[in-house]
């Protein structure tokens, strides 16, 4: 009877965290799109998700760390959403779609990540510690695109993808349209530099 009572409490543990980690996720989100990024405090997130502290504390280290857990969310919604790459498409087409995926997800948490994105402006602190985990996300959508990110040449591709969508993310923050035409404009004016450059630099 122990060793099964033993071998149960892992899974109990694994599945107790994962709902947790949602909760705080959407509550988070929700709580951003009303009272503001900056003014959001763990403990309201904490009460938002029907937590304590101390449980809140045990799965995320701060309110970046929530974000983090939102940004590995969309990157999973993103790739199931996108699938398996065209290998007959061109890879900038291919780039294009699934960045395209990746703004109409942040769309449907359009209100919250735009008051998110605004307190980086009063805490770049918090931008620059955000921008390794959007240097992940990117190496994860040029994977899914069908290109390699190995060495120093997917190094560089992942610089100038990060580059591109930061500059398709200024012109989403603004595009209040249904169908996102000046974020596609900006994500094709972005992919046609870094384009360019890639050219420019094999020669």
């Amino acid at each position: 009877m122990a060793a099964k009572s033993k071998a149960k409490s892992p899974a109990k543990k694994v599945t107790s965290i994962a709902p947790l980690k949602e909760r705080a996720v959407k509550a988070a989100l929700d709580l951003s799109s009303r009272m503001g990024w900056d003014m959001l405090t763990l403990t309201d997130i904490a009460k938002e998700s029907h937590a304590s502290l101390a449980e809140l504390s045990s799965v995320f280290d701060d309110k970046g760390d929530i974000l983090n857990a939102y940004g590995r969310m969309l990157d999973k919604k993103t790739l199931e959403r996108f699938g398996e790459a065209d290998p007959s498409m061109p890879e900038r087409d291919r780039l294009f779609d699934i960045i395209m995926e990746r703004f109409d997800i942040l769309n449907e948490d359009r209100a919250a990540i735009v008051s998110v994105l605004k307190s980086f402006t009063t805490d770049p602190k918090q931008a620059i510690i955000s921008l390794p985990h959007l240097g992940r996300s990117m190496a994860w959508m040029l994977e899914a695109a069908g290109m390699d990110t190995n060495g120093m040449r997917g190094a560089i591709k992942i610089a100038g993808m990060t580059g591109v969508y930061l500059y398709a993310l200024r012109a989403w923050m603004d595009d209040d349209s249904t169908d996102l035409a000046k974020t596609m404009a900006a994500l094709d004016r972005g992919l046609s530099r870094a384009e360019q450059a890639a050219n420019t630099f094999m020669l």
